[in-house]
């Protein structure tokens, strides 16, 4: 046997150092990833064109590609906050040529897994204690045993109990994990965590002192391997028990057909046997079907969602047992997740507990899913950009425009609180494809084509910005959801002259339900700004600002009030809002022109915008609201006559990835400074995105026009 492979313990909620010098972490949970150049150059062998940090940090645990910015002599992002869990990524620059070249930190250890280039990171967090490290926790061992297939030496990892006695009487029973085709041994370790799940189950009193042998069988002849070989080896090492009731098999994909096919050749040759992403070939008869379950304690079956490759395999595992009168369990389709560590991990943790003991609950886990029948994914040439099914899975598909790009990514805002990853597609033919998911809620997207951003030339509908939106109905978001036909507000475009600009320009006015253009009071307006390298359509577009007003509208959490949103791309905004859009508004909605019944609001450059008006024409608009803003050098201004002329003043900012949060800091500063009352809340968990400023208007929009 080998060196034991066990590391140091850490507390269950305390992050253990990164094992790469590049990444270190924030206060507030991201994660940081540095890269000195020099150190780039000298791994890639010359620079890049791009660097990214790739990993499973997509949503759902999709590999995703986040870019590195240069950042004085290196490479650099951020993301986060993290959510607690394992991270396996690597480093990968792009050269000019589009070839791509992945990498680790050099001090690094190097991995254990398939892939060289991967490093892992545990983020730990009460969600995920069952998968941290444990104080005196069982043993890891390395088993090096020779192989009656293959005619080499050969590995395995070994777990024993904290119980585990080498001299007791009686075995212990042992569990035998086998990895999926291309999978190592060791992953079950760096990917898996068994370990740490096995000491967890162990220190809660959920598991039988067991042993468990993380092995891969990938020969040629796996079931000799795993029978004459691996077996018999584990037997000369450890106190375990011979082949029947007190011995166990399972695996992922490749691993879990050969742990099925072991079962039909040689029922009872292992008592319990667990499926996880598995598929079946061996036929089934009468006699074998007898023999199965007179001589099978537990064979239960696990799935990742319609992302899984052995989805409908499972299904038709399912079926055939069925048919056959196998007694078997189905944990269900596990919705969240696809064929990734993510589910096998849960699928080991939720299996080992039933073994060598009565398990009085044999049905699916809480949350999981049916599965009667194949998923079926939208035939090729057939998607409408994009398609979503009825769980959430979306599918993206390009026409054949791109048929000779070297890589097509889509990119998105499905990064933690709404940042940026692209997520890379496959060639299908002339076409790019991905599925992902489930998603949940809204997001907005765009393709890259080697390098170059794309809107989707599918989208026809939204033609003011260069992203297109996403909605996926569910349990996020809902206040950005449409509300349903007739019951909103109406949407209308006012187009007004520009004096400033020398040209006629357009707005979004959003009306309220039941809009009367003939009643006795006019309507309180707000006029809502966008950001700089933005048009009058983002609010609309990707803003979801006319769904915000309806749901909130509709929910009496607001007046009913118009709001206008303008074109501020004009050098002097000032005289834009006040001259042009302001009196052509008027003009034509039944809006008052009491400045008590104005307000503004704006994000980024159109929050600064709505700063400067506020502050240098006190008393025109009595509500205000910024939106990740700031003020350049400091302004003159009347700090009686702003706080005079004000009914309320909202700040607003995201967290420290927000490149404007050290500014919008700085203004409340100044403002302080200087006695202009306002309030701030405090930091809106996100980045300078949309994300967070659709957060910003939905707390905003309730506080006009209301004495309260």
């Amino acid at each position: 046997m080998g060196a034991a492979l066990t590391a140091a313990p850490a507390h269950a909620d305390e992050a253990p150092p990164a094992p790469d010098a590049w990444v270190s972490t924030t206060p507030e949970g991201y994660y940081r990833f540095t890269a000195p150049q020099v150190d780039v150059d000298r791994l890639v062998g010359e620079r890049p064109e791009v660097v990214e940090l790739q990993g499973n940090i997509g949503p759902r645990g999709t590999w995703s590609d986040l870019a590195m910015d240069p950042d004085g002599d290196s490479y650099a992002t951020m993301f986060g906050p993290v959510e607690p869990g394992l991270y396996y990524y690597q480093y990968t620059a792009t050269m000019a040529d589009r070839t791509k070249v992945s990498f680790r930190e050099p001090s690094s250890p190097v991995a254990v897994t398939s892939q060289p280039t991967w490093n892992t990171v545990f983020v730990p967090g009460p969600e995920v204690r069952w998968m941290a490290d444990v104080p005196d926790g069982g043993e890891v061992t390395t088993l090096t045993y020779a192989s009656r297939v293959t005619g080499t030496e050969r590995s395995a990892l070994v777990w024993t109990h904290p119980a585990y006695e080498a001299n007791r009487g009686k075995p212990h029973p042992v569990l035998y994990l086998l990895a999926d085709e291309g999978q190592t041994h060791q992953e079950w370790a760096e990917l898996g965590r068994v370990p740490q799940i096995l000491d967890n189950l162990a220190a809660d009193g959920e598991l039988e002192p067991m042993v468990v042998v993380m092995a891969d069988v990938n020969v040629a002849d796996p079931r000799a391997e795993l029978l004459r070989s691996l077996v018999p080896a584990v037997r000369s090492e450890y106190r375990v028990a011979v082949p029947g009731k007190r011995q166990a098999v399972a695996g992922i994909g490749e691993g879990a057909r050969q742990a099925l096919e072991v079962l039909v050749s040689d029922p009872g040759a292992f008592g319990s046997v667990g499926s996880f992403s598995g598929h079946l070939e061996a036929r089934l008869n009468r006699p074998v079907v007898n023999r199965i379950n007179a001589r099978t304690d537990l064979l239960r079956l696990y799935v990742g969602n319609a992302l899984d490759p052995a989805h409908n395999a499972t299904e038709t595992v399912l079926r055939t047992f069925e048919a056959a009168g196998v007694e078997h369990q189905f944990d269900g389709v596990d919705p969240d997740q696809g064929g990734t560590w993510d589910t096998w991990r849960e699928a080991v943790r939720d299996f080992a507990p039933r073994l060598f003991r009565p398990v009085g609950d044999a049905g699916p886990r809480e949350g999981h899913l049916p599965l009667e029948e194949p998923y079926v994914a939208p035939a090729p040439g057939t998607v409408t950009t994009p398609h979503v099914d009825r769980n959430g899975i979306v599918t993206f598909e390009t026409d054949t425009r791109w048929a000779d790009a070297k890589d097509v990514t889509v990119w998105g805002n499905w990064a933690p609180n709404g940042a940026w990853f692209r997520i890379p597609m496959t060639k299908v033919g002339d076409r790019w494809r991905l599925t992902l998911g489930p998603l949940d809620g809204f997001h907005y997207y765009r393709y890259v084509v080697d390098g170059v951003d794309h809107k989707d030339p599918a989208d026809s509908v939204n033609t003011l910005t260069d992203v297109s939106p996403l909605f996926v109905p569910g349990q996020r978001d809902l206040l950005l959801a449409d509300v349903p036909e007739g019951q909103g507000g109406d949407l209308s475009v006012l187009t007004y002259d520009s004096a400033v600009a020398g040209e006629e320009r357009s707005a979004y006015v959003w009306t309220p339900p039941g809009y009367d253009a003939e009643r006795a009071d006019p309507y309180p307006v707000l006029y809502l700004n966008h950001g700089g390298g933005q048009s009058w359509g983002d609010w609309v577009e990707v803003g979801r600002a006319p769904q915000i007003l309806d749901n909130l509208t509709l929910q009496g959490q607001v007046e009913p009030m118009v709001v206008v949103m303008p074109n501020g791309n004009v050098p002097d905004f000032q005289a834009e809002i006040v001259d042009n859009v302001v009196p052509a508004a008027e003009a034509a909605y039944r809006i008052s022109s009491d400045p008590q019944q104005r307000a503004m609001a704006g994000l980024s450059m159109g929050a600064m915008n709505t700063l400067g008006v506020w502050l240098a024409r006190p008393g025109e608009f009595a509500y205000i609201g910024a939106f990740s803003g700031f003020v350049f050098a400091t302004p003159t201004f009347d700090a009686a006559a702003v706080n005079e002329g004000t009914v309320r003043a909202r700040m607003y900012t995201g967290d420290v990835s927000d490149f404007t949060y050290e500014y919008t800091m700085g203004l409340l500063e100044l403002l302080d400074s200087n006695g202009v009352e306002y309030d701030f809340d405090g930091v809106t968990t996100g980045p300078h995105g949309f994300d967070t400023w659709q957060a910003n208007l939905i707390d905003f929009l309730p506080y006009l026009f209301r004495d309260a």
